[in-house]
């Protein structure tokens, strides 16, 4: 046994709720109470509303010219970790020389904000909760917090949506007023029951800075708005078990079914510096017991944050509800990892009968292999849509800049556009990641380019108009013998210690240049690279390097990446969403990810330029690029509501 769990201690918590001054009436928001005649009436404008708001262009907020002369450091304040929560604050600039944020105007912190990405209107966002569809709609709760730009005063943000693109802002699912999440109504996840009733447990820290987990469901499930929630009178179900810290315990899943019929819900924790997974089992949601076993355990990996436990199919393309098990079948096992605030996963068995997981490759085990993105992203959360059968992927996406700029544009965070998760059948090693088809329904213009021929030290111009709301596919072709044939070795590569694009080998780099200026002074290189060890053994790597991407001094400018299998039959492919300061870039159909944010003082609005290019030294790379602009998604507030402006 990990001697971390051989020396555990066996206190537990036992909460002492002042009946006086902490028990409050169980009620969702502070708003002012909706009554079920207008919640129905409500919901049925929203159909029709829908179809008529979607055309809008999505309204970005303007900044006062004023508040961007005030005078700001931009060395970070830590944020979260007091609380016993993950690092909220850009902490790597803590380390850098930089003391004064650069002087954004207004231009450019407007320019920040996203067109097609999920965003609250303003303040601070961070994890995506408990995602559902129901009656017709996809419905997004995350934390949110209303006060300011950054972390703090957790409260459930609330959205709705026919497509998962285009959004309405609903009132709070849920604030902090009850002694069991006074700080904080944190990470929860959504279970359907089989007669439709919605389950959802979430993390609350208590007026003792205690993690526990809460129950809530909503007061009327024929409100396809599902405006007002319940929080279970008999709150918290859950407390720290013995040998488990206050601080560590958090973020339940979704629950499965067991064999014996009962309901299964996993928690992340720790042990010393083992990162755990428990899991309880419950038949009605209110009460629990532990299972014995843990579901699984890696040393050295620190606090598991916002487990996420599913199924995927071997052999078919659809998605499966989180209870199915059997034949043909692997369970994917992640967690978001406190330490390096990075999301691992690892595929393996799930044993029903031990309540017990199992890597296939231990040396890909969650926490030290594979990870969902190699970039800036963070507490992902699935869930199973049984309108399309797909297995769907939400990630937070924080700011790199200072809080300090953060606090001038009055807005932190988006969210990933929604990727779809399936099983890599070709590698049989990883899953797939890919942005939602829905997303196309943005594209407009298409610039097509066929056999662009790139010789080494190539550099080519894309036309492809305003180039700050693009999706792009391109495919590049190359002597794959001439690779196996070099004797050249290039032992040892890294996309983040190999000095970025302007890092010259035999095979590499080759890709596409975005959010650059005419001049380069900024640009964001998403690219291939192909290394050869003293074996002999080629193996691809797929980058995106924001060392240049901004002049800026107060942002943080890193090189992503990670290597990523290319079988023989396949060409190097990417797909990138740029949506001014977020660029997803999705390699070989997904099995590599990498989400960037990049914040350019130049490359902005008509400046912005797209490059193709091959600063390879000893191979000619032919290219084939689509290049579709993008319009911008409807995100606004629901109408009727009169909710803040």
């Amino acid at each position: 046994m990990n001697a971390d769990l051989e020396h555990t201690t066996s206190t537990s918590y036992s909460p002492l709720p002042d009946a006086d001054n902490h028990r409050h009436p169980s009620s969702s928001t502070s708003r002012r109470p909706i009554t079920l005649l207008s919640g129905i009436f409500l919901s049925m404008l929203f159909f029709s509303s829908l179809i008529a708001l979607i055309l809008n262009q999505h309204n970005q907020p303007h900044l006062d010219d004023s508040r961007n002369k005030e005078s700001s450091r931009a060395i970070p304040v830590s944020r979260g970790p007091p609380q016993g929560v993950s690092e909220k604050s850009n902490v790597e600039l803590a380390s850098s020389d930089v003391e004064d944020i650069y002087p954004w105007t207004n231009a450019m912190l407007s320019w920040q904000r996203t067109g097609f990405h999920f965003q609250p209107p303003k303040n601070w966002m961070n994890d995506p909760n408990g995602p559902l569809y129901h009656m017709g709609c996809y419905h997004l709760f995350y934390q949110y917090n209303p006060d300011a730009a950054v972390w703090g005063n957790i409260t459930w943000g609330h959205a709705i949506s026919k497509d998962l693109i285009n959004w309405f802002h609903l009132p709070f699912a849920m604030v902090p007023d009850q002694w069991y999440d006074i700080n904080g109504v944190w990470t929860g996840s959504a279970t359907i029951l089989p007669d439709g009733r919605i389950v959802m447990l979430y993390t609350g820290d208590t007026n003792e800075e205690v993690q526990v987990q809460n129950l809530a469901y909503p007061a009327n499930l024929s409100d396809p708005l599902l405006l007002d929630w319940i929080k279970y009178p008999g709150n918290p179900v859950l407390v720290p078990p013995p040998g488990i810290g206050n601080k560590d315990f958090r973020d339940p899943t979704t629950a499965w079914l067991g064999p014996n019929g009962k309901w299964r819900v996993a928690l992340g924790s720790k042990v010393n510096k083992t990162g755990i997974t428990l899991v309880y089992e419950t038949t009605d949601f209110t009460s629990y017991e532990l299972l014995e076993n843990l579901m699984h355990a890696v040393p050295g990996t620190g606090m598991w944050e916002c487990v996420d436990f599913y199924p995927v199919s071997t052999t078919e393309s659809n998605g499966l509800d989180t209870s199915v098990n059997g034949p043909g079948i692997k369970h994917v096992l992640k967690s978001s990892l406190d330490d390096d605030k990075h999301d691992y996963y690892a595929l393996g068995t799930y044993d029903p009968i031990s309540s017990k997981w199992t890597p296939d490759d231990p040396e890909l085990d969650v926490g030290i292999g594979l990870r969902l993105d190699y970039g800036k992203y963070y507490a992902s959360k699935t869930f199973y849509d049984q309108n399309t059968q797909r297995r769907l992927l939400w990630g937070w996406i924080g700011e790199t800049d200072s809080e300090a700029a953060d606090i001038l544009k009055g807005w932190s965070s988006v969210q990933t556009i929604p990727r779809e998760v399936v099983f890599d059948k070709k590698t049989g090693t990883n899953v797939l990641q890919w942005p939602i088809k829905e997303v196309e329904k943005l594209r407009s213009k298409v610039t097509v380019y066929q056999k662009v021929v790139l010789e080494p030290g190539s550099l080519v111009p894309l036309d492809v108009g305003l180039a700050t709301q693009l999706d792009i596919i391109a495919t590049f072709e190359m002597d794959k013998e001439a690779v196996k044939t070099s004797v050249e070795a290039d032992v040892g590569y890294n996309c983040t210690t190999s000095g970025g694009a302007s890092s010259r080998g035999a095979f590499g780099p080759f890709g596409l240049v975005v959010l650059a200026d005419e001049k380069l002074t900024e640009q964001t290189p998403i690219y291939f690279y192909i290394a050869k060890g003293s074996d002999g053994v080629a193996q691809t790597h797929f980058c995106a390097d924001q060392s240049k991407s901004s002049l800026a001094p107060d942002v943080t400018k890193v090189i992503y990446g990670s290597s990523v299998p290319v079988l023989h039959e396949e060409n190097f492919s990417m797909r990138l969403l740029v949506d001014h300061s977020i660029v997803e870039s999705f390699g070989q159909g997904g099995r590599t990810v990498i989400t960037s944010r990049v914040y350019p003082t130049k490359a902005i609005y008509s400046a912005a330029k797209v490059f193709l290019f091959n600063n390879a030294t000893g191979v000619t790379v032919t290219a084939n690029v689509n290049v579709w602009n993008m319009d911008s998604a409807h995100i606004d507030y629901f109408p009727f509501l009169n909710l803040e402006r």
